[in-house]
């Protein structure tokens, strides 16, 4: 903004107090247009004139203390928080609609994806990779998050590797010399930074390109991918080496942690890591302070429902009254795994099709497959059928169809009037309806199918839209 009349500003503990006294004043009087800051901007002696936007980068790095104290600011403000792990329970409101989700897909140019290695700690695994980069005139991190020892590992790594120049940095150090650390490892003077998780975020450094975590077993899901993202931030290939101690049995959810980041390596993984910590660790307390754990008295997919139908009356939505409806038919509707390969897509598409209530949905999904599968195998497109079978069970308020004997179908309920009485006995005379029977007391037709044919759901779906057809 050098060029316009902005004023920015920073308030973070590299500030004297002097500097920091000065940054708050003029912030309270309006003379800072953008104030850009750490967790310092929690503090209680930080005002605004006129707060108007409020963006926090790093959202995982926020507790529900400082989301609570973030609320206080001002109660009509436009908040804007971005993240490539959100924690659970952010992520929940963002699934259930309380929040507005993007999903930023595009990776930047040239990035390629990191090399991960996930195993038991080996030195001579590590000394072979930081040989590795200093041969090709790049830098490391060494990850190890004690700071009791973590002097002691840098003198181990010093002897594994003479050659390499070593740091220290940790968030324990004054102001002053962590700062000249950086600084320094910035310019070279370090082939090595052996530091914590300090370096989670807000480091951008991209002739940096090997990371070793110690005691990865130790660190969250989201953690492990935001360190792991600390390299790679060039054109060249970048490696990360994701140890556990030998000879030790890891924890169930641990090995879920590590078995994740291991296989989601290619760019942009970071949603769907989240999305496996939010399988793993649970969706957390949207009122109260827990950032994770299970609903465990109502399950997760009934309190997701009861959460989008409190969302939808606050915003004054209709709320869509759900309705059971069985369709037992002896087809094969499915999506074959040569079709859509990836089991999640095929789960997501199994999801949207249960969903559908009318015909313009089906045609969407339909013409999505077509776009990114191409042509639509049998039993994906009887599949079809069946959901456009489905979204006219929901105009006519049908909820059950299923075999009765090997070719008859009954469909119930549905009370024909006079009128559809008369059309009914005309289609039950023509093609594959002959011999269909409509009982009034019951408000239940069957319907002979043995000439139906493979498309049994197409051929009730027409058998419906002509006995009733739509306004």
């Amino acid at each position: 903004f050098a060029a316009h009349p902005v004023r920015v500003e920073a308030l973070s503990r590299f500030l004297t107090p002097a500097q920091q006294r000065r940054v708050l004043a003029a912030t309270a009087d309006g003379g800072v247009d953008v104030l850009i800051g750490t967790h310092r901007l929690l503090s209680q002696d930080v005002r605004f004139k006129d707060l108007g936007l409020l963006i926090v980068d790093e959202e995982q790095r926020f507790g529900v203390s400082h989301k609570e104290a973030i609320k206080k600011f001002k109660t009509d403000v436009d908040v804007l928080t971005l993240t490539a792990t959100p924690i659970p329970r952010t992520l929940e409101m963002s699934l259930t609609g309380i929040r507005d989700l993007s999903l930023l897909h595009t990776a930047p140019a040239e990035r390629l994806p990191i090399l991960t290695h996930v195993g038991e700690y080996d030195d001579r695994a590590v000394a072979e990779a930081i040989r590795r980069e200093v041969l090709r005139e790049g830098q490391v991190f060494f990850v190890h998050n004690r700071v009791e020892d973590i002097v002691q590992v840098a003198d181990q790594l010093h002897e594994m590797v003479p050659e390499a120049r070593i740091g220290i940095a940790h968030g324990q150090m004054d102001e002053g010399s962590l700062e000249q650390v950086v600084i320094d490892f910035w310019e070279r003077r370090y082939d090595v930074l052996v530091c914590t998780t300090i370096i989670e975020s807000g480091i951008d450094m991209p002739r940096v390109n090997t990371l070793v975590v110690d005691r990865a077993d130790m660190m969250g899901l989201g953690q492990l991918h935001q360190i792991r993202g600390r390299v790679g931030r060039s054109g060249q290939r970048a490696y990360a080496y994701l140890f556990y101690p030998p000879n030790r049995t890891l924890t169930e959810k641990a090995f879920e942690r590590l078995k994740t980041i291991g296989e989601s390596t290619q760019l942009g993984s970071g949603f769907r890591i989240a999305m496996r910590d939010l399988e793993i660790r649970g969706a957390g307390n949207l009122l109260g302070g827990a950032q994770s754990g299970h609903i465990a008295a109502v399950g997760y997919d009934l309190y997701c429902e009861m959460v989008t139908e409190a969302v939808a009356e606050l915003k004054g939505e209709p709320i869509a009254s759900s309705r059971d409806i069985n369709i037992d038919l002896p087809i094969q509707a499915y999506l074959p795994d040569e079709y859509v390969p990836l089991e999640e897509l095929r789960l997501e598409a199994y999801r949207r099709l249960a969903g559908v209530t009318g015909i313009a949905e089906v045609a969407d999904i339909e013409a999505e497959w077509i776009d990114r599968y191409g042509f639509v195998p049998a039993p994906a497109q009887t599949l079809l059928h069946t959901a456009l079978l489905r979204a006219e069970c929901v105009r006519l308020e049908v909820s059950d169809i299923s075999v009765t004997n090997r070719d008859r179908v009954r469909v119930s309920p549905i009370g024909l009037k006079q009128s559809e009485q008369v059309r009914f006995k005309r289609l039950i005379n023509e093609g594959p309806y002959k011999g269909g029977i409509y009982k009034e007391d019951l408000k239940e037709l069957t319907l002979h199918t043995k000439s139906a044919g493979p498309d049994l759901p197409g051929v009730l779906f027409n058998f419906l839209r002509e006995l009733r057809p739509p306004d």
